[in-house]
């Protein structure tokens, strides 16, 4: 099983509490991700003959927009070359040209995100920290932060990339659940969610699964503390039988 989405889903499930109930798991959140980078995620895992069984997708905020991440993207464009899903995935941007076709453009112009050190470090094949607790990346809890967001202006979409995420698991018989994961109480435009499973009912609205502030890092992701918990919930809610 693999989880999928933004830092959301990095910071959310943990991926332990799944492997005690015997579901080999890695998450595979990426913070300031779109889902335009998580369907090109998903797109390299097929690529490469991943054995997906079931996918978690946190989709709720990232329904409302299908533009790219410029600091998640630039992680990609190394590999441009060496693979077509990636190659195809940005062929539309209007940058595409200078990426593919200017030796370094890319390099230099995502430097900050990219890094050299980075892909030095890659090239002598050292280990990322990418890869601790199973990708699940705990958060501390904060006191005194401001426990406010405001939702009013965001509307979901019919999101061509979450279209293609769906697409790709029924093409390849994987199990997909997606969900929204919590978010603090004091959030005004708390109706988007439900804008959400109005527009995707299939998606499981799970925002209220953990309340209170001493359960949250900020009023976006929960703490360690939380995850655990919520983790805990959605094991009951979709895996009582493992």
């Amino acid at each position: 099983m693999v989880i999928l989405g933004t830092s959301r889903a990095n910071n959310h499930f943990v991926p332990d509490l799944f492997e005690y109930r015997g579901l080999k798991t890695f998450n595979y959140g990426m913070s300031g991700s779109h889902l335009f980078e998580t369907a090109m995620l998903l797109e390299l895992m097929m690529e490469r003959n991943y054995k997906i069984n079931t996918i978690i997708l946190e989709a709720d905020l990232s329904l409302s927009n299908e533009k790219r991440d410029e600091g998640t993207t630039a992680r990609y464009l190394p590999y441009i070359h060496h693979s077509s899903v990636i190659a195809n995935h940005f062929k539309t941007e209007k940058e595409f040209s200078l990426w593919y076709y200017i030796p370094f453009y890319r390099y230099i112009k995502y430097d900050s995100q990219i890094g050299f050190r980075e892909m030095y470090q890659s090239i002598i094949g050292k280990p990322t920290n990418h890869l601790n607790n199973n990708g699940y990346y705990p958060l501390p809890s904060k006191k005194g932060t401001n426990m406010k967001n405001d939702y009013r202006r965001l509307n979901p979409l019919k999101n061509k990339y979450y279209e293609q995420i769906k697409q790709i698991c029924k093409s390849n018989n994987i199990q997909l659940i997606t969900v929204t994961t919590p978010v603090c109480e004091n959030v005004k435009g708390m109706d988007y969610f439900e804008k959400v499973t109005k527009l995707y009912p299939e998606i499981h609205n799970l925002e209220n699964l953990v309340q209170g502030d001493d359960y949250f890092s900020s009023c976006g992701h929960l703490n360690d503390k939380g995850a655990r918990m919520f983790t805990q919930k959605v094991l009951l809610l979709f895996f009582k039988d493992q």
